[in-house]
């Protein structure tokens, strides 16, 4: 019923779009991300696209009523982006342990081919996607930016619907996400330090903060109190998808009229981005001889960025409003891209090389 009132909608939206009236159209663009959210749900094969369709309807609300996400008072929202990722990423600690990393010992070929790509592939791609966008210096270097990004827990979610190697893919994110302090300034300073100055000690220091230091306190959590907690494994990543959600909205309406005015060609940019880095992670795994489970999950590790985190860096330079966009388009597509892979793989036999080694909770 919910699906069927969706297409209503959406032929109401698409009359009102052709005759011009785009701009008195927000109302039932929320409520039709809204019903299809609530269609999904009903349906196990569509269940992964809930959090999306919520996420497109909070972007329209931002898009079209961006006053109420700007600031109350003298308080301004984007004051909240750090704090929101140093609970996504306390999350991510207390869901890990010093076992996660054993699949470097038993496999590491994979973990050294995933994070060499992570490190490679997405970078290099943000770099030639910026310099070919002609995008003002601070919105090209968000492209370069979600680039250097590690990748998030979302990957380990499409590892696992795709039956592809899900320790692999916690490894990976986890050793990522750890060298990102070091790694991602760097990178930056080499790739965006021609569209804008970037202080590398300065931006190390905001990434340890959103980073390991949350991450640190969510490791010691789970050491003293992980028996006693089991609740946390299930809140957790509600609040996570909560977090990035208010992220998005945050910085879709602190910089909505550059989306505005460049929102078409940014997108397509940011498919391409994520688009290639499937394509030339898988690849790249099966030139070095990974085998089919294992390039899965390199593909969904490369591709699948966290953009939350990006848009933490970007709100501590003072450049959510520009720099920031390209982290906020990328989360929603990139959900949207990952689950259709991940689907096809799931219907797709992975051969007789191994099972998935782990399952997820």
């Amino acid at each position: 019923m919910s699906l069927g009132a969706a297409l209503l909608l959406f032929l109401l939206i698409a009359f009102m779009i052709f005759s011009g009236n785009l701009s008195q159209a927000g109302p039932w663009i929320i409520a039709f991300f809204g019903l299809l959210a609530l269609g999904f749900s009903g349906y196990t094969s569509l269940n992964g696209y809930v959090f999306t369709a919520m996420i497109f309807a909070g972007v329209t609300l931002a898009l079209y009523y961006p006053q109420y996400f700007l600031q109350i008072g003298d308080f301004k929202f984007t004051a909240l982006i750090i704090p929101l990722i140093q609970i996504i990423m306390f999350g991510m600690g207390t869901s890990m342990s010093l076992k996660d990393f054993g699949a470097i010992i038993k496999s590491p070929k994979g973990v050294m081919v995933g994070v060499s790509a992570q490190l490679m592939i997405m970078p290099i791609m943000g770099f030639v996607l910026a310099k070919a966008s002609d995008f003002p210096p601070e919105i090209a270097a968000g492209i370069v930016l979600i680039g250097c990004s590690p990748s998030g827990v979302a990957s380990n979610v499409m590892a696992y619907l795709a039956k592809a190697n899900l320790a692999l893919s916690i490894t990976i994110t986890s050793i990522a996400t750890l060298l990102a302090p070091f790694v991602t300034p760097l990178l930056m300073k080499l790739l965006a330090g021609e569209f804008i100055a970037i202080d590398v000690m300065a931006m190390m220091w905001s990434i340890v903060k959103m980073i390991i230091l949350p991450i640190g306190a969510g490791l010691l959590f789970n050491r003293l109190f992980g028996s006693k907690t089991k609740w946390l494994d299930k809140a957790m990543p509600v609040l996570s998808m909560l977090a990035i959600g208010v992220i998005i909205v945050v910085i879709t309406a602190a910089g909505r009229d550059s989306l505005l005015d460049i929102g078409g060609l940014l997108m397509l940019l940011v498919f391409i981005h994520n688009i290639f880095g499937y394509l030339l992670g898988y690849w790249y795994a099966r030139l070095l001889r990974l085998e089919e489970q294992d390039a899965r999950t390199i593909a969904l590790e490369v591709g699948m960025q966290n953009g939350g985190l990006a848009s933490g860096i970007a709100n501590s330079l003072g450049k959510i409003a520009t720099m920031g966009l390209a982290p906020a388009v990328f989360g929603p597509l990139m959900n949207i891209t990952g689950s259709v892979l991940a689907s096809y793989w799931h219907k797709k036999p992975v051969g007789p090389e191994r099972a998935p080694t782990k399952e997820m909770a």
